[in-house]
């Protein structure tokens, strides 16, 4: 049986799912509070990490809550749009960079080292057929999305499955014990296709919102910004029906970062979002549960141009600046250490009344 959100078919699974995202804990909320009002500091001293904590502890239901199963979910595909030159590099790089993150070599695996988080690895529609490796996880839809400048990236049943595939992940993760979860990408030319998502549903212009990608020179700027204007007028999203905007407009990974996002929310837990090709799976799945906004945690703001414009739709605020375009997961995963830091301040500080410190004057 299906269900229709605004106009597009939905499984009454997901349908179910996304009425059961729940709003966060604000008694739990209260209550942490008054535990960083009590820790031996002055009120507020830590700034952004007693929210940080706060929110956490909304998130999870939890006074004191605890962060120690940290993963890093990082969803590869390719896209048909690569055939317009929009990107530096050849679309098998996408395949390449699967296998460096399956060694452990890439950025995201060392930063993931650092916070202690393990990183899974998804194959959601690479354009290669990837040899199978024990720590490949293969939920993949098709060899690539379509060229999203001669028509739309995918069928709304694909979306709809890429979606779907999001949730099966997070929850097999949820089994192997979980208590916060970063978002990570991988593929070539998947900046376009974001671009695309972002002028559709922000209502900003192409141009204010496309960004270098992986480095492209002025020339190949204005080609591309071309390419995003042309798929847009092609295609025709419609902006109120989220669902149409990913099938349309969209890819594999993105889809499945939804996914990803929906279930961790729908089972209470944080998450850390990248850059900006999480952050146009973000919007697209903010549409679909405007309630979603309270468990994202936006580690970093991309130097990718357009991503500001995603995180002030959103309502959410960057918890760092530090000019990263890489993707993989590679900010959520310094988003986790501050969401793990907090939380043990709010855990192990000791108050006032138990290190025998007088408080401040009313």
């Amino acid at each position: 049986m299906v269900y229709r959100h605004r106009g597009t078919k939905v499984p009454k699974s997901l349908t179910w799912l996304l009425k059961e995202i729940r709003p966060l804990d604000r008694e739990v909320m209260e209550a942490a509070r008054a535990r960083q009002d009590q820790l031996t500091k002055p009120r507020g001293s830590l700034g952004r990490l007693e929210e940080l904590s706060i929110k956490i502890a909304g998130i999870k239901g939890e006074v004191v809550p605890t962060v120690r199963h940290k993963a890093i979910i990082t969803l590869a595909g390719d896209h048909g749009v690569v055939a317009e030159g929009v990107s530096a590099y050849p679309q098998e790089v996408t395949a390449q960079m699967v296998y460096n993150f399956l060694r452990g070599w890439a950025a995201i695996n060392v930063l993931a080292r650092h916070v202690g988080a393990r990183v899974v690895v998804v194959d959601m529609g690479v354009a290669t057929e990837l040899k199978w490796h024990p720590q490949l996880i293969s939920k993949r839809i098709a060899l690539g999305t379509r060229n999203i400048a001669q028509g739309p990236a995918m069928s709304q049943e694909e979306a709809l499955q890429a979606i779907e595939a999001g949730i099966e992940i997070v929850e097999a993760e949820i089994s192997r014990g979980l208590d916060i979860v970063g978002t990570g990408d991988m593929g070539i030319g998947n900046t376009t296709p974001s671009s695309a998502i972002c002028a559709a549903i922000t209502g900003v212009s192409v141009r204010e919102v496309t960004g270098r990608g992986t480095g492209l020179n002025d020339a190949r700027m204005a080609h591309k910004v071309e390419v995003i204007e042309r798929a847009l007028a092609v295609n025709r999203p419609d902006t109120k029906d989220p669902l149409d905007v990913l099938a349309k407009v969209g890819g594999f990974e993105i889809g499945g970062l939804v996914g990803v996002m929906l279930g961790a929310a729908f089972h209470r837990i944080p998450i850390v979002i990248d850059g900006f090709i999480s952050g146009a799976a973000a919007l697209i799945a903010t549409e679909l549960s405007p309630g979603l906004k309270d468990y994202l945690i936006a580690s970093h703001v991309s130097a990718e141009v357009g991503h500001w414009a995603m995180l002030h739709h959103m309502g959410l605020e960057p918890l760092l600046d530090l000019e990263l375009r890489l993707g993989e997961g590679t900010g959520a995963t310094l988003g986790i250490s501050l969401a793990e830091a907090s939380t043990k301040i709010l855990a192990e500080m000791a108050t006032f009344a138990q290190a025998g410190l007088s408080e401040e004057k009313e």
